[in-house]
Protein backbone atom coordinates (compact mmCIF):
# COMPACT_ATOMS: atom_id res chain seq x y z
CA UNK A 1 0.00 0.00 0.00
CA UNK A 2 1.43 3.43 -0.88
CA UNK A 3 2.24 5.74 1.97
CA UNK A 4 -0.10 8.74 2.22
CA UNK A 5 1.40 12.21 2.40
CA UNK A 6 0.71 13.49 5.93
CA UNK A 7 0.76 17.03 4.63
CA UNK A 8 -2.28 16.22 2.52
CA UNK A 9 -4.48 14.27 4.98
CA UNK A 10 -7.77 15.49 6.44
CA UNK A 11 -9.58 13.36 9.03
CA UNK A 12 -13.25 14.22 9.37
CA UNK A 13 -15.79 13.35 12.02
CA UNK A 14 -19.01 12.19 10.34
CA UNK A 15 -22.16 13.23 12.24
CA UNK A 16 -22.33 17.00 12.50
CA UNK A 17 -19.52 17.59 9.99
CA UNK A 18 -20.54 15.66 6.85
CA UNK A 19 -24.19 15.08 7.72
CA UNK A 20 -26.85 16.39 10.08
CA UNK A 21 -26.48 15.06 13.60
CA UNK A 22 -29.27 13.81 15.87
CA UNK A 23 -29.44 13.32 19.63
CA UNK A 24 -31.55 10.26 18.76
CA UNK A 25 -28.71 8.84 16.59
CA UNK A 26 -28.62 8.28 12.85
CA UNK A 27 -30.22 4.81 12.86
CA UNK A 28 -30.98 4.22 9.19
CA UNK A 29 -30.03 5.25 5.69
CA UNK A 30 -33.27 7.28 5.55
CA UNK A 31 -32.16 9.30 8.60
CA UNK A 32 -28.73 10.04 7.14
CA UNK A 33 -28.97 13.57 5.67
CA UNK A 34 -25.69 14.87 4.25
CA UNK A 35 -24.90 18.55 4.12
CA UNK A 36 -24.74 19.12 0.33
CA UNK A 37 -21.90 21.63 0.73
CA UNK A 38 -19.94 19.08 2.77
CA UNK A 39 -20.12 16.47 0.00
CA UNK A 40 -18.95 19.10 -2.49
CA UNK A 41 -16.16 20.23 -0.13
CA UNK A 42 -14.84 16.67 0.15
CA UNK A 43 -14.87 16.35 -3.65
CA UNK A 44 -13.07 19.67 -4.10
CA UNK A 45 -10.41 18.73 -1.55
CA UNK A 46 -9.89 15.31 -3.17
CA UNK A 47 -9.48 16.91 -6.61
CA UNK A 48 -6.71 19.10 -5.15
CA UNK A 49 -4.78 16.07 -3.88
CA UNK A 50 -6.04 15.81 -0.30
CA UNK A 51 -6.58 12.35 1.20
CA UNK A 52 -9.84 12.18 3.14
CA UNK A 53 -10.46 9.78 6.04
CA UNK A 54 -13.33 9.61 8.50
CA UNK A 55 -13.17 8.80 12.23
CA UNK A 56 -16.60 8.40 13.79
CA UNK A 57 -18.01 7.19 17.11
CA UNK A 58 -21.02 4.98 16.46
CA UNK A 59 -22.19 3.88 19.91
CA UNK A 60 -25.68 3.29 18.50
CA UNK A 61 -24.38 -0.17 17.57
CA UNK A 62 -23.52 -1.02 21.21
CA UNK A 63 -26.83 0.47 22.32
CA UNK A 64 -28.76 -1.75 19.87
CA UNK A 65 -30.17 1.17 17.85
CA UNK A 66 -28.74 -0.11 14.55
CA UNK A 67 -26.46 -2.84 13.24
CA UNK A 68 -23.04 -2.78 11.61
CA UNK A 69 -24.84 -3.77 8.40
CA UNK A 70 -26.94 -0.58 8.59
CA UNK A 71 -23.81 1.46 9.29
CA UNK A 72 -22.19 -0.13 6.23
CA UNK A 73 -25.18 0.90 4.09
CA UNK A 74 -24.90 4.50 5.32
CA UNK A 75 -21.17 4.59 4.64
CA UNK A 76 -21.63 3.10 1.17
CA UNK A 77 -24.24 5.77 0.34
CA UNK A 78 -21.86 8.46 1.63
CA UNK A 79 -18.98 7.10 -0.48
CA UNK A 80 -21.26 6.98 -3.55
CA UNK A 81 -22.38 10.59 -3.11
CA UNK A 82 -18.79 11.76 -2.65
CA UNK A 83 -17.61 9.78 -5.69
CA UNK A 84 -20.53 11.09 -7.78
CA UNK A 85 -19.30 14.60 -6.94
CA UNK A 86 -15.77 13.65 -8.04
CA UNK A 87 -14.25 12.95 -4.62
CA UNK A 88 -12.95 9.95 -2.73
CA UNK A 89 -12.92 8.75 0.89
CA UNK A 90 -9.74 6.76 1.49
CA UNK A 91 -10.80 5.20 4.79
CA UNK A 92 -13.61 5.13 7.33
CA UNK A 93 -12.73 4.11 10.89
CA UNK A 94 -15.56 3.75 13.39
CA UNK A 95 -15.96 2.85 17.04
CA UNK A 96 -18.98 0.58 17.68
CA UNK A 97 -18.55 0.69 21.47
CA UNK A 98 -20.59 2.46 24.13
CA UNK A 99 -19.22 5.11 26.49
CA UNK A 100 -18.84 2.61 29.35
CA UNK A 101 -16.99 -0.05 27.32
CA UNK A 102 -13.53 1.32 28.11
CA UNK A 103 -12.19 0.91 24.58
CA UNK A 104 -9.25 2.82 23.15
CA UNK A 105 -11.03 3.74 19.92
CA UNK A 106 -13.93 5.86 21.19
CA UNK A 107 -13.09 9.55 20.85
CA UNK A 108 -11.66 11.40 22.78
CA UNK A 109 -9.31 8.39 22.85
CA UNK A 110 -7.04 8.47 19.78
CA UNK A 111 -7.56 4.84 18.69
CA UNK A 112 -9.53 5.63 15.52
CA UNK A 113 -6.88 8.11 14.41
CA UNK A 114 -4.19 5.53 15.14
CA UNK A 115 -6.10 3.04 12.94
CA UNK A 116 -6.13 5.60 10.13
CA UNK A 117 -2.44 6.39 10.61
CA UNK A 118 -1.48 2.71 10.42
CA UNK A 119 -3.81 1.92 7.52
CA UNK A 120 -2.42 4.78 5.46
CA UNK A 121 1.17 3.87 6.34
CA UNK A 122 1.98 7.17 8.03
CA UNK A 123 4.71 7.79 10.56
CA UNK A 124 2.61 10.35 12.46
CA UNK A 125 -0.31 12.74 12.02
CA UNK A 126 1.44 15.98 12.95
CA UNK A 127 0.72 17.64 9.60
CA UNK A 128 -2.76 16.14 9.20
CA UNK A 129 -5.95 18.12 9.86
CA UNK A 130 -8.67 16.83 12.19
CA UNK A 131 -12.10 18.40 11.61
CA UNK A 132 -14.83 17.83 14.17
CA UNK A 133 -17.91 19.38 15.76
CA UNK A 134 -17.30 18.28 19.36
CA UNK A 135 -14.68 18.69 22.04
CA UNK A 136 -14.00 14.94 22.04
CA UNK A 137 -13.17 15.06 18.30
CA UNK A 138 -10.72 17.89 18.92
CA UNK A 139 -9.21 16.11 21.95
CA UNK A 140 -8.56 12.96 19.90
CA UNK A 141 -6.84 15.04 17.23
CA UNK A 142 -4.77 16.88 19.84
CA UNK A 143 -3.61 13.55 21.31
CA UNK A 144 -2.20 12.60 17.89
CA UNK A 145 -0.66 16.02 17.21
CA UNK A 146 -3.07 16.96 14.40
CA UNK A 147 -3.88 20.47 13.26
CA UNK A 148 -7.30 21.11 14.77
CA UNK A 149 -10.51 22.51 13.29
CA UNK A 150 -13.91 22.87 14.94
CA UNK A 151 -16.88 23.44 12.64
CA UNK A 152 -20.03 25.15 13.95
CA UNK A 153 -22.39 22.64 12.32
CA UNK A 154 -23.80 19.77 14.36
CA UNK A 155 -22.81 20.31 17.99
CA UNK A 156 -20.11 22.80 17.06
CA UNK A 157 -21.87 25.89 18.41
CA UNK A 158 -21.99 24.26 21.85
CA UNK A 159 -18.43 22.96 21.61
CA UNK A 160 -17.00 26.37 20.73
CA UNK A 161 -18.11 27.60 24.16
CA UNK A 162 -15.80 25.06 25.82
CA UNK A 163 -12.08 25.42 26.36
CA UNK A 164 -10.55 24.17 23.11
CA UNK A 165 -6.89 23.23 22.77
CA UNK A 166 -4.65 26.14 21.84
CA UNK A 167 -4.46 26.66 18.10
CA UNK A 168 -7.87 25.17 17.27
CA UNK A 169 -9.29 26.98 14.25
CA UNK A 170 -13.06 27.50 14.02
CA UNK A 171 -15.08 27.63 10.78
CA UNK A 172 -18.82 27.83 10.09
CA UNK A 173 -18.80 24.50 8.24
CA UNK A 174 -16.71 22.08 6.22
CA UNK A 175 -17.15 24.17 3.08
CA UNK A 176 -15.64 27.24 4.76
CA UNK A 177 -12.67 25.18 5.99
CA UNK A 178 -12.17 23.74 2.48
CA UNK A 179 -12.26 27.27 1.05
CA UNK A 180 -9.54 28.31 3.52
CA UNK A 181 -7.37 25.30 2.76
CA UNK A 182 -7.74 25.56 -1.02
CA UNK A 183 -6.99 29.29 -1.05
CA UNK A 184 -3.76 28.89 0.97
Amino acid sequence: MPTADTKKLIILDRDGVINEDSDCYIKSLEEWKPYPKAIDAIARLTKQGWTIAIATNQSGIARGYFTEHTLSQIHEAMRCQVESAGGHIAQIAYCPHGPQDGCSCRKPQPGLLEQIRCSLGMENLHAAWLVGDSLRDIQAGAAMGCQLVLVRTGKGMIAQEKELPTGTQVYDDLEKFANFLLSA
